[in-house]
């Protein structure tokens, strides 16, 4: 086993030839070190470009498309994508991968990626066993060309030119591209040429409306398939990819899904996201209230409506851990919640108030206080809230929140003072006028665990107070679009933590307040 030392000394800056030689030797034997079922979730990494950070959700739902968790190891206490982060644990305390980002938690891996040395590694070994082939089309050329000697693993690396995916490929099982640049176009003429795919990435850039061929229904063997596009127009034969476990689309526009969708039983994530405009997704997510599935993980997004109700189909989602909700309705919320909160398996929980001029009530919230089980939770949407101060909307959030986003909210009161009290709270976002008051006020020993504290689009505030011993923990600050703020809080130099401090679209006289200019610090520089 390579020791984690190793990367912070040893490994950096070789320039013979021989040194990386015995380096690569090195590292080579970690390799043949792994247990047998790690050494295919190690090689697939070689197919992310250099440097890339890679999404830990993301990679484990691959690693399942490609079997490399077997269902057998699934129970109904673990499963199989809980398996898949124990498999990247295991990599990564046998430091053959490196994490980048914690989530809100700040003990769960977010985002990871491979050291240069062990990528190259990862690429050769890859190739010596046919495992995995990577393309980097030339900046001359239009066309990639799959031809049948070709691996059954193919990766296509960005290029600055538009490519366009021809050929045939009867053996091919996973096709993955990297579009960061919408350069890149690809067309799949004849889906039977590819019929055992089980892992697929399309792009359409280069049409308004993308009528998806009728012929990926032929890819019965498919399980992962994300999709983006400005209009997709999926066909029927989209409900004969029987074996499908992660869909992910992204459109601009429109989004048309056919009912035959309901049936795919083996849906385990569905993540639905419109660039843009929250009014497209309402139109597109009216067909979620009818599928419940008692596989399904991730479930972004729903709108409810009264059949989903009354025939309590949200209890069917047994395994369900992350999901979002458009309410249309404000009679909807309390009914909702009560049905919630017997999935106890529920962790993250987006809800909008999808309601026009008609806004809910703070006591229709009231039943969040009995999620317990909930860490991370987003409202979308304006609550009205009653003129006690007593029946604030914060009153009723889950005390085990530990990432919190309020958007729109429009919240009279100062929501510090009951917020601040959350226990386990990391991470707060306080977006577009989520608190329409001028003035805050942060408490001697409030936010314990705050971390992370973003404030967005709060033009109504004026000021802000902290006090000495408030956010003892605090790291990250952002402020972005609070015009109005008279000043930076004094009582931010108390917070000897904090390591961060991004402004944008602030005062300029604030903003100078904070900087230094020729060696000269600005009055509020500490």
């Amino acid at each position: 086993m390579v020791h984690r030392n190793i990367f912070n000394g040893h490994l950096r800056g070789f320039q013979h030839d021989h040194q990386y030689d015995a380096v690569h030797g090195i590292l080579a034997l970690s390799y043949y070190d792994l247990p047998y079922h790690l050494k295919p979730c190690f090689l697939y990494l070689s197919h992310y470009p250099e440097d890339w950070e890679i999404s830990k959700k993301e990679l484990i739902q691959l690693w399942i498309a490609e079997g490399f968790i077997p269902p057998s190891l699934e129970s109904t206490e673990i499963l199989m994508e809980d398996i898949g982060e124990q498999f990247l644990e295991e990599l990564i305390n046998r430091s053959l991968v490196q994490v980048v980002k914690r989530d809100y938690t700040g003990i769960n891996v977010k985002t990871c990626r491979m050291h240069d040395l062990l990528r190259d590694l990862c690429i050769e070994r890859a190739r010596e066993e046919k495992f995995l082939e990577i393309i980097q089309p030339p900046l001359t050329e239009f066309n990639v060309t799959l031809e049948k000697f070709m691996l059954r693993r193919i990766a296509i690396h960005p290029s600055k030119r538009h490519v366009s995916l021809k050929g045939e490929h009867l053996k091919l099982r996973s096709l993955l591209l990297f579009q960061n640049a919408e350069l890149i176009k690809l067309h799949i003429s004849e889906c039977k040429n590819f019929k055992f795919l089980r892992v697929l990435n399309l792009v359409r850039r280069d049409a308004d409306k993308w009528h998806v061929s009728s012929e990926i229904g032929n890819l019965h063997h498919l399980r992962y398939l994300k999709m983006q596009g400005n209009q997709i127009i999926l066909p029927h034969t989209i409900g004969q990819l029987k074996s499908l476990h992660t869909l992910y689309l992204q459109w601009g526009s429109k989004l048309v899904i056919p009912n035959v969708l309901f049936k795919l039983e083996r849906l385990r994530h569905i993540l639905l996201y419109a660039r843009g405009s929250k009014s497209w997704m309402k139109e597109a997510l009216q067909w979620r209230s009818r599928f419940c599935s008692n596989n399904v993980e991730t479930l972004k997004y729903i709108v409810v409506d009264r059949k989903l109700i009354e025939n309590k189909m949200v209890l069917r989602l047994t395994n369900i851990q992350r999901l979002g909700i458009v309410f249309n309705r404000p009679q909807d919320v309390k009914p909702i919640l009560m049905l919630l909160i017997k999935l106890h398996r529920l962790r993250s929980l987006y809800m909008e108030f999808y309601l026009g001029p008609i806004s809910i009530s703070s006591s229709d919230l009231e039943l969040l206080s009995q999620c317990h089980h909930l860490s991370k939770l987003e409202l979308r949407g304006e609550i009205k809230e009653d003129l006690c101060p007593s029946h604030h909307v914060s009153k009723f959030l889950p005390p085990n929140i530990v990432k919190l986003t309020l958007c729109s909210s429009k919240m009279i009161h100062d929501p510090m003072g009951v917020l601040q009290k959350l226990p386990c709270l990391r991470i707060l976002r306080l977006r577009d006028n989520a608190y329409v008051g001028t003035k805050m006020v942060c408490s001697i020993h409030g936010f314990p665990q705050l971390d992370s504290l973003e404030m967005i689009s709060l033009r109504e505030l004026k000021e802000w107070e902290i006090e000495e011993g408030a956010m003892p923990r605090l790291r990250s600050l952002y402020f972005n679009d609070i015009y109005n703020l008279k000043m930076i809080p004094e009582g931010l130099r108390y917070i000897t933590t904090l390591q961060e401090l991004k402004l944008a679209d602030m005062r300029r006289s604030l903003e100078e307040k904070i900087q230094v200019k020729n060696g000269t610090k600005g009055e509020d520089f500490y």
